[in-house]
């Protein structure tokens, strides 16, 4: 015998009913709740007294020593956000490496279409001098050999 309210037994095969709705809002609004209630209850239970020895930053029973901005060169962070792009893309080309038979040709021409793209940001990198390390001078130098 089957149940009369099927809506939520279907899952993902039809559009969401009514209650899945009301039961999202539900999770959604009770969650919300907790993470005040718990914001609030830190504010008011929390110990908030200062001295220039509980301000003083500490990290593994070492005192601090010199000013905490590291100066490191730009091509550093440059490898850092190339890393994280070139990572991200990893992701999705073996993701859909391994449902290429069930996407077609549709989904191949879209992780063509996902690698082109990346591809001319990455030239567009290159000839801003984005991927060049050393000094500026070094640069320069290297500017005017490719020129000769």
């Amino acid at each position: 015998m089957l149940p009369a309210d099927t809506s939520s037994a279907t899952g993902p095969l039809g559009p969401p009913g009514t209650e899945d709705l009301v039961t999202l809002g539900l999770y959604v609004l009770i969650a919300t709740a907790m993470i005040l209630l718990l914001l609030i209850l830190a504010r008011l239970l929390g110990n908030r007294t200062h001295s220039q020895q509980k301000d003083q930053p500490y990290e593994s029973a070492v005192l601090p020593t010199g000013d905490a901005r590291l100066r490191e060169p730009v091509p550093f962070y440059l490898v850092a956000i190339f890393f994280i792009v070139f990572d991200v893309e990893a992701v999705f080309v073996v993701s859909w490496a391994v449902a290429y038979d069930r996407l077609g040709w549709a989904g191949f021409w879209q992780i063509s279409f996902f690698i082109v793209i990346l591809f001319l940001g990455l030239i567009y990198l290159w000839k801003k001098g984005g991927l060049d390390w050393g000094s500026e001078t070094t640069r320069l130098q290297m500017l005017a050999r490719r020129r000769r």
